[in-house]
């Protein structure tokens, strides 16, 4: 079996671009894929393209091997931009491996280790009372873990320290409404600095919050060792890194609890796989990021039936939080929520199929940008 083609599909739906690929055989199987660098679409089906050109004429089967060439035949290696594009192949060509072995992509990663896979629902109001209501429907839906959040995260001026003030009553508000059972989070998507994120943290009661995400940027892991120093929540850190080299002093110092593999970003299965076994000897949790559409659900479910250290998937289908998409139409298959669990998938391959003629008559690539946020003085800080 040859590769014959591999076509980016860089597509409008909705509120946002999504980037699939398309990897097409000699055979007549065929995978698809998608690439998790939201809002830069442009670049990686760039590099996408650079990929194909050696990548045509080879052997699908040979994942490890490809993966490899990818990332180590060039001077300039790896980046967000080059293992996302890689990401998306991967997973293209283990829903290829999967498909002509006749069986699931989680049984080429060692088999199930569940029969279902957890989630944490993602919640989000810009009012208190609202907030606290939608998080009651999530519980009462069947989920046990939630991530409260804004709904307006594009506002502009954003002060932090204002910021903080608020969000912390509503943390403490919740636990109260929800009771000591239910796991909370909140994600902070690294706008604060370290004392910004010690203040937040010391603001609320002990036990108000199971786990911080992001709180501050990653590209300092010094910066995490202060903070640790400073607070006692457990961190889920890590659905921006790209490669197992950035997930390395997140992991060797235990500066996370939960890492955010996000399985579009950092190479696909391929390299998912190996910072999940290396988080498991560190006893790190691993909490996939799951964004995105159909197909990074569906591969972030069989990562995790694959893997022993999962705690829950992102899940943006709660009560009053499903982020219907224009994409919705494009899927005849895609991987299901029961409750607030994902189901194993069934079938070989990646258990997707979309509908290549409606895909190429969505409406195509828009340039857009995520918030740029300034403070009251004028200058530029992080969304």
């Amino acid at each position: 079996m040859k590769i014959t083609n591999i076509k980016p599909y860089a597509v409008w739906v909705g509120d946002r671009n999504q980037l699939i690929v398309k990897v097409d055989t000699d055979e007549g199987l065929y995978g698809w894929g998608e690439s998790g660098l939201s809002s830069r679409e442009l670049a990686v089906s760039g590099a996408i393209s650079h990929y194909a050109n050696f990548l045509i004429g080879r052997d699908p089967m040979q994942i490890g091997a490809l993966w490899q060439e990818m990332y180590r035949s060039q001077y300039f290696e790896g980046g967000r931009v080059l293992t996302s594009a890689m990401a998306a192949i991967d997973i293209a060509l283990h829903d290829i491996k999967g498909k002509a072995l006749g069986v699931p992509i989680y049984q080429l990663l060692g088999g199930k280790q569940r029969e279902t896979v957890p989630t944490f629902g993602c919640v989000r109001a810009d009012d208190p009372e609202q907030l606290m209501a939608y998080a009651r429907d999530a519980v009462n839906a069947g989920w046990d873990c939630l991530r409260l959040g804004w709904k307006n995260d594009a506002a502009s001026p954003y002060e932090p320290r204002k910021h903080i003030a608020t969000v912390a009553e509503w943390m403490i508000k919740a636990r109260e409404a929800l009771g000591s059972a239910v796991m909370l989070g909140v994600d902070y998507h690294h706008r604060l600095t370290v004392p910004e994120a010690a203040s937040f943290c010391q603001r609320m009661p002990r036990g108000t919050l199971d786990f911080l995400e992001e709180p501050i940027r990653d590209e300092s892991p010094e910066s995490y060792s202060a903070l640790r120093k400073l607070i006692d929540i457990p961190f889920a850190i890590g659905e921006e890194f790209s490669s197992k080299w950035q997930y390395l002093p997140y992991i060797e110092r235990e500066l996370t609890q939960f890492a955010r593999i996000d399985i579009c970003n950092i190479g696909g299965f391929t390299e998912a796989m190996k910072v999940a076994g290396w988080c498991e000897a560190h006893y790190i949790d691993v909490m996939p990021h799951n964004p995105l559409g159909p197909v990074c659900t569906a591969a972030t479910v069989h990562f995790s039936v694959a893997i022993p250290n999962l705690s829950y998937v992102e899940c943006w289908e709660t009560p009053n939080e499903d982020m219907a998409r224009q994409e919705s139409s494009l899927f005849s298959k895609r991987a299901q929520l029961v409750g607030s669990s994902y189901q194993l998938p069934e079938g070989p391959g990646l258990g997707v199929d979309i509908d290549e003629h409606a895909l190429a008559e969505c409406e195509p690539f828009r340039f857009y940008e995520m918030p740029h946020l300034k403070r009251n003085d004028g200058s530029h800080t992080n969304w």
